[in-house]
C-alpha cells in the first residue's frame, strides 16, 4: 500500500492540489457515535471535501450509532446506506471491523461517550497508525476513548472523557510566544459559547500552513481549550487565544496539531463543531492539507484560494452536496 502510494505521488501536480491521474489516496472516514447531533452531515461534508481536491477515494465505516443525529441520517444518508442501526445509549458494536490497512489515511468523526471498539479493531488500529497509517482527529473525536493509552498518544491532547492531570499537561501558548507544557491538577477540556476566533499560524514552515496568512479568521465555532495528553512527538502549528470573557482560559490554545505515532502522521483539529463551522474556508483549506500530509508527509495543494479569511473577516462556503 505504502509503495503504490509512493509512487501515485510522483505524479500529483504540484500546483493546486489536483491530481491528473486516476491513482488517488484512499481515505475511511469512520463514524457512528458522536454527542454532536450534526456528525451525519460532517461526514458528508468532509468526504465531499476530500474528494473535491482530485487527490482522495473516500469510504465511511460507520458503528451502530447512537441516537444523536438520527434524523439527519434520514437527511445525509450514506452512498450505500449501510450500518444505520439507531442506538439510544453508546454500546459497542463487535462488527464494527474496518480493514484499516487498505487506506492511506483515516479519518475519525467520533465523539464524547463513544463506546469502546472491539479488542481487535483497537489492536489493528494502532498497529496501523504505528506502522504508517495516516490518521486525522476532527473535533469531538478528541473526546473519545480516554481510557485507551494507545489513542492518547496518537491524537497527543484530548479533552473531557475523564482526562486529568493523569492524562498529561495542559499544552498552550502563553503571551511571550513560548510553549508551555502545564501539570496543574484539573480536568481536561472546556469551552464557552461559539464565536468566530482568530487563528494564529506558529510554523509558517510547515506544508500544512505554509503559505497560510500569519492570522486569519475562522467562521462561528466551539473553541476548546484546556486540552491535556501525552503531547509526544508533538507539533502546534497554529492557535487560537481564547478569551476569559467568551469564558476562556486566557491562553492561546493549539488549533492544528501534528503528531508523529512510531511510522504514522496524526494531523489534529479541535476545530469543526458544525456545518457552518466547516464552511469556514480556512478549516477546508487546512483539513484537505492536513490529510494530504497524514497520508504523504507533503501537501502539493499550494495555492491558498482567493476567498481564504483575512485576519479580520471570515470566508464561508455554503455547503451543497454535489453528488
Amino acid at each position: 500500500m505504502r509503495l503504490h502510494s509512493a509512487l501515485a505521488a510522483l505524479c500529483i501536480l504540484t500546483h493546486s492540489g489536483v491530481s491528473n491521474v486516476e491513482a488517488k489516496w484512499k481515505v475511511l472516514i469512520i463514524d457512528g457515535q458522536n454527542n454532536h447531533a450534526m456528525w451525519p452531515k460532517i461526514t458528508i461534508m468532509m468526504t465531499q471535501y476530500l474528494e473535491d481536491t482530485g487527490l482522495f477515494t473516500v469510504d465511511v465505516e460507520r458503528t451502530a450509532f447512537t441516537w444523536q443525529g438520527e434524523e439527519l441520517i434520514a437527511q445525509y444518508p450514506l452512498k450505500d446506506g449501510k450500518k444505520t442501526i439507531a442506538l439510544k445509549e453508546p454500546k459497542s458494536d463487535p462488527d464494527f471491523k474496518p480493514k484499516f490497512s487498505d487506506y492511506d489515511v483515516v479519518v475519525t468523526n467520533f465523539g464524547w461517550r463513544a463506546a469502546v471498539w472491539p479488542q481487535e479493531t483497537q489492536q489493528a488500529f494502532e498497529e496501523y497508525v504505528q506502522n504508517g497509517g495516516g490518521l486525522v482527529v476532527v473535533h469531538a473525536a478528541d473526546n473519545s476513548f480516554g481510557d485507551w493509552d494507545a489513542y492518547n498518544r496518537m491524537i497527543g491532547l484530548g479533552g473531557w472523557g475523564d482526562r486529568t492531570e493523569k492524562s498529561g499537561p495542559y499544552v498552550y501558548f502563553n503571551d511571550a510566544g513560548e510553549l508551555v507544557r502545564d501539570m496543574t491538577p484539573g480536568k481536561g477540556g472546556s469551552h464557552g459559547p461559539q464565536h468566530e476566533y482568530q487563528i494564529t499560524v506558529r510554523d509558517a514552515s510547515h506544508p500544512i500552513t505554509k503559505g497560510m496568512p500569519r492570522q486569519w479568521l475562522h467562521a462561528k465555532d466551539e473553541l476548546y481549550d484546556r486540552l491535556r495528553g501525552p503531547a509526544e512527538n508533538m507539533q502546534v502549528l497554529a492557535t487560537a487565544f481564547s478569551d476569559k470573557d467568551q469564558r476562556g482560559t486566557g491562553r492561546h490554545e493549539p488549533m492544528l496539531i501534528t503528531i508523529n505515532y512510531g511510522k504514522g502522521r496524526v494531523f489534529h483539529t479541535p476545530m469543526g463543531d458544525s456545518d457552518y463551522s466547516l464552511e469556514c474556508v480556512g478549516f477546508i483549506v487546512a483539513f484537505s492539507r492536513g490529510a494530504e500530509w497524514a497520508a504523504t508527509g507533503n501537501v502539493t495543494q499550494k495555492e491558498m484560494p482567493a476567498d481564504f479569511p483575512s485576519a479580520k473577516k471570515s470566508s464561508q462556503r455554503p455547503f451543497k452536496r454535489n453528488r
